[in-house]
């Protein structure tokens, strides 16, 4: 799986397709142009994951989640819902009609690496949530410090 870092802006048109910007492009380990985009579960964005990758993830959850449980089901149900894309001849994405309405109004995407994916936001909802006056390092420190006595 490659390691997926950056931040690019990005026009969309009206039908929802923008050009993915080269500098993501070198960094992928997809050799067809397949991606699957989904909805996050964790804010308004979209999700965008080599189609290798999300398979991966796929696989993961699969291990982990018994389908014969329903909360399980439910689980495994949402977190696969999605929609394979491929780029086109000229290195753009279309969002399907499904995810589109998270960014219907956008005249401008913001393309955000995660690691393992890129979260595809409207520049303004972007803006809002970067803006939102969460204290990041704070939450770091909670999550991910430790004391000097615990080391």
């Amino acid at each position: 799986m490659a390691l997926i870092l950056g931040k690019e802006y990005c026009k969309v048109d009206s039908n929802g397709r923008f050009k993915f910007p080269i500098a993501l492009k070198k960094q992928l380990d997809t050799d067809d142009g397949r991606f699957v985009i989904r909805q996050s579960v964790y804010a308004e964005c979209l999700e965008l994951w080599t189609y290798a990758s999300f398979r991966e993830e796929v696989e993961k959850l699969q291990e982990k989640l018994n389908p014969y449980r329903r909360e399980d089901r439910e689980v495994l149900r949402k977190l696969t819902e999605g929609n394979i894309i491929e780029l086109d001849s000229n290195d753009r994405l279309l969002v399907p009609a499904e995810q589109k309405a998270l960014i219907a109004t956008a005249k401008e995407l913001v393309l955000q690496s995660t690691g393992k994916f890129i979260e595809l936001w409207d520049r303004e909802a972007y803006d809002k949530m970067n803006n939102s006056g969460s204290d990041y390092a704070l939450r770091a420190e909670e999550l991910l410090g430790q004391s000097g006595a615990e080391q």
